[in-house]
């Protein structure tokens, strides 16, 4: 039996990361880099709005919303908007990064825990509910610990397969909207061949917000 999120067509689009130059291309702002895409591809532009914490811009099929908060407080831009919308939870779709997936793999879930992302949990304690799409793309572990590797920059030699998974993220959102969400997890999820890459040494573990 299918999830009432199974069923429903994402209206609000939100993409993690942490604001300000120091962050941008790091891995923790995979969601902010999709949405960047997105935007793009849509001709569509962001405006920073102070009272809801969030860079954000409407299109003429979804909201798309970058929280300005830093990752542990993400909840709060998602609540406000979503509230001021009328949009229910299981019509918002979340895009972040993931250890647990191999660089450049994506998993597409109706639903479902925050699995040690503070970013998700923030959503969830916000929001009153883990029903609500997510779509990961996957970082790796790499040798570093956990937030020096999500706070460090993407070396160059990942740099092919983090612009090849971008654009497949970006095909997915597209996906979802047109298919419906079961039929995109069952196109995007399914197992690539292997990687044969190795972790990539980070040098550096900047401190922040993770």
């Amino acid at each position: 039996m299918k999830s009432v999120a199974e069923d429903s067509l994402p209206k609000l689009i939100v993409g993690l990361g942490n604001p300000g130059k120091k962050y941008q291309d790091t891995r923790h702002n995979i969601g902010f880099m999709i949405l960047d895409q997105l935007a793009a591809e849509l001709s569509a532009s962001f405006n920073e709005d102070k009272k809801w914490k969030a860079s954000w811009v409407k299109t003429s099929d979804y909201i798309l919303v970058k929280p300005l908060t830093y990752m542990n407080e993400s909840g709060q831009a998602v609540g406000k908007i979503a509230a001021f919308h009328k949009i229910d939870p299981h019509e918002i779709l979340v895009i972040y990064d993931d250890m647990d997936l191999d660089l450049g793999r994506l998993r597409i879930r109706a639903e479902g825990s925050a699995g040690g992302h503070n970013g998700v949990k923030s959503i969830i304690s916000h929001l009153g509910t883990q029903r609500f799409t997510r779509l990961r793309l996957g970082i790796g572990r790499g040798f570093n610990d956990g937030i020096g590797h999500v706070l460090g920059k993407f070396c160059s030699e990942e740099r092919s397969a983090l612009e090849k998974s971008i654009k497949q993220a970006v095909l997915a959102i597209g996906y979802i909207a047109e298919e419906g969400l079961a039929a995109a997890m069952t196109k995007f999820n399914a197992s690539p061949k292997a990687s044969k890459n190795k972790p990539i040494q980070q040098k550096t573990s900047p401190k922040t917000d993770n």
